[in-house]
C-alpha cells in the first residue's frame, strides 16, 4: 500500500498572471514535507489550491489527488466534506483563525458535530480529549473560555486542536510559528513533528524560515518565483545545497558558515549536523 496521501502533478496557478508553474509535490503518511521560499514565492497559493480557498479570479490546471479524489475542479459541496475531515489546515495567526466570540469547546466540537455526527458529551470528551493532546494546560475548563483568554502559544495549540478534530489524513500548516514569540516557536514545532508521527500524518509545513524547516521537516523543496528550484530530504539539502538560491536562504540564517557561491572563500559547507544544529539554534533564540 502506497504511503502517498496526497499528490499534486503539473499544478499551475494563475491570478491576472501566472504564479505557480507546474510544480509537483507528494505528501506520505506519518512525514513532514517542506515547503520554502521568500514571500511571493507561491508557496502558500500552492496550500491554498489543495483546500479550494484560492481567489475566485485564480485559474489552476495539473492535479491534486487526495487517495483517488481529485480535488482540482472538484464541487463545492464535496469539497466541503474533504475540508476538516480528510484535510485540515492550521493558519499562521491563530488569532484570526479563531472566532473571538465563540468558546473554545464551541469551535472544537462544531467540526465534529458536522462532520463526525458527535453530540453533547462525546463531542466534549473527545474535545478535552484533543487539548490534552495539544498540551493545554487545564483542559476540561478550557472549553468554557475564550481565545483571548490564552497565550499566542496556547491559541496555536487550539488552532491545531481544531484542525485534528475529525482526524483528518493531510494537515497543512502555513507558517505556523512565525506570529508568534521565538521562545514558544520550538514547543509548537515539536508537537506538529510528534503528531506526524503519532497519528500517521501527512504533514505540509510552509515557512520563509529554513531555520523552522530544519527543526521537523523530513524533506524540503524549495520554491522562487512559482518553481521548485531544489528538493531533497533535510540532511543532504542543508549539507550540500546545489542551487544557488537555496544557498542564499541558508546563508542568512543566523550564525551560518554557508557561503553562497559569489562570496565563496576557502571555508568549506558545514555538514549536516552542523547545519542542523545552527539552524535549530537559530530558532531557539
Amino acid at each position: 500500500m502506497s504511503s502517498i496521501v496526497l499528490s499534486i502533478r503539473d499544478l499551475q496557478i494563475s491570478i491576472g498572471r501566472p504564479l505557480v508553474h507546474g510544480i509537483s509535490l507528494d505528501l506520505e503518511r506519518g512525514r513532514v514535507q517542506g515547503l520554502a521560499g521568500e514571500s511571493g514565492s507561491g508557496k502558500t497559493l500552492t496550500s491554498l489550491a489543495v483546500l479550494g480557498l484560492l481567489p475566485r479570479k485564480a485559474t489552476t490546471s495539473g492535479s491534486i489527488l487526495l487517495g483517488d479524489d481529485e480535488l482540482l475542479g472538484m464541487p463545492r459541496r464535496a469539497l466541503n466534506r474533504v475540508r476538516g475531515k480528510r484535510i485540515a489546515m492550521v493558519f499562521q495567526d491563530p488569532s484570526a483563525s479563531l472566532h473571538p466570540q465563540l468558546t473554545v469547546g464551541k469551535q472544537l466540537t462544531d467540526h465534529m458535530r458536522v462532520h463526525l455526527g458527535l453530540r453533547d458529551k462525546v463531542a466534549d470528551a473527545r474535545a478535552i480529549e484533543l487539548l490534552e493532546t495539544v498540551q493545554v494546560p487545564r483542559a476540561a475548563e478550557s472549553l468554557g473560555r475564550y481565545p483571548h483568554q490564552f497565550s499566542g502559544g496556547q491559541r496555536q495549540r487550539i488552532a491545531i486542536a481544531c484542525a485534528l478534530a475529525c482526524d483528518p489524513n493531510v494537515l497543512l500548516a502555513d507558517e505556523p510559528t512565525t506570529a508568534l514569540d521565538v521562545t514558544v516557536q520550538a514547543g509548537i514545532l515539536q508537537l506538529l513533528r510528534d503528531l506526524a508521527v503519532e497519528r500517521d500524518l501527512a504533514v505540509l509545513l510552509v515557512t520563509h524560515d529554513l531555520g523552522v524547516m530544519s527543526a521537523i521537516a523530513d524533506d524540503v523543496a524549495v520554491m522562487k518565483d512559482g518553481r521548485i528550484v531544489e528538493r531533497a530530504d533535510r540532511a543532504t539539502l542543508f549539507a550540500a545545497p546545489q542551487d544557488e538560491y537555496t544557498r542564499t536562504l541558508l546563508a542568512a540564517l543566523p550564525g551560518s558558515r554557508l557561503e553562497t557561491d559569489a562570496d565563496a572563500g576557502s571555508e568549506a559547507a558545514p555538514t549536516a549536523a552542523e547545519a542542523d544544529a545552527v539552524a535549530e539554534g537559530a530558532g531557539d533564540e
